[in-house]
């Protein structure tokens, strides 16, 4: 079996939760229907911006349940599906398969490291075995485990491997998408929010971003102001403008700092789950400012 690359913008869901930490899903559909409605092309739930981590494998297979019920053919949805082993995994991704899921989003194996080639064969094993095509999720900064890009090459190639998630600098990011560009069903993902522009320049046309829950309609606009209007100064000068709030975006732990932006505008981003930490009235004032800037009425 084979599946479609993903194309255009998907959101890393934030994933509001109650003050007693217990997930609001009410809170969730307007979070989903918000950033849908923005031109979003697709959404993740349960990623690293979800607070998967501090989740109980239960709370994470109805958080992707109840997301794909809530985006209801909408959009198509990536699920956080990364587990310890192949074999996990493979249980994850399936159920959020069977649950409507079009992708599964994987980290490659961290804390007890591998070589490239136990990677290789970790990637190998889930896409032969997964009903829905795998983005590869490679986040050195996050897991200290950084794939050259002749490996991100060799993944492209395999079996039910549809894309990779870059979170990572410019050179690796241009060099894996050079040497994947012409390989069929397969994408280059940015999700560096101050390397969109750049990406998409280049001709990489798919993205990650946290500010995409924050910004969807601005975000959407560069991303088309490239790709439709075929106006790189018009998008040059916007991207300046944001630059400011994606500065903000990782300023603090994340996703403190997008939550804070979407309360500000009246959105429930609401807390983060320990031991994350509720982001600061610094942060909240800067926060705050730039979004008046960018003609938002702000509380």
């Amino acid at each position: 079996m084979s599946f479609k690359a993903p194309k255009g913008l998907y959101v890393p869901l934030v994933t509001p939760f109650n003050k007693d930490e217990s997930i609001n899903y009410e809170n969730y559909k307007i979070i989903i229907d918000y950033v849908i409605d923005g031109g979003m092309d697709g959404v993740l739930v349960g990623g690293t911006t979800g607070e998967y981590h501090m989740m109980t494998v239960e709370e994470r297979k109805e958080l992707i349940k109840k997301g794909c019920e809530i985006v209801a053919g909408r959009v198509p949805v990536v699920a956080g599906t990364g587990m310890n082993t192949a074999k996990d995994t493979i249980t994850m991704t399936n159920y959020a398969a069977d649950c409507g899921a079009s992708y599964a989003l994987v980290l490659p194996p961290y804390y007890h490291q591998t070589t490239e080639e136990g990677i290789y064969d970790f990637f190998k094993e889930i896409g032969e075995n997964s009903k829905i095509g795998i983005i590869v999720y490679h986040t050195p900064g996050g897991t200290n485990v950084e794939m050259s890009p002749k490996l991100c090459k060799r993944l492209a190639e395999l079996k039910g491997i549809v894309s990779i998630k870059e979170t990572i600098d410019e050179t690796h990011t241009s060099q894996t998408y050079m040497l994947t560009k012409d390989i069929p069903d397969f994408c280059v993902m940015e999700a560096n929010e101050p390397l969109l522009l750049p990406s998409y320049a280049i001709g990489i046309d798919a993205a990650f971003s946290i500010i995409f829950n924050l910004l969807p309609k601005e975000m959407r606009k560069l991303y088309d102001l490239v790709f439709n209007d075929n106006d790189i100064l018009a998008a040059k000068a916007l991207n300046e403008k944001l630059a400011p709030i994606f500065a903000l975006m990782e300023a603090e732990p994340y996703p403190g700092p997008v939550k804070a932006g979407l309360d500000i505008i009246g959105l429930p981003g609401g807390i983060v789950r320990k031991p994350l930490v509720q982001p600061t009235d610094k942060m909240r004032t800067a926060m705050k400012e730039e979004l008046r800037k960018l003609g938002y009425a702000v509380k």
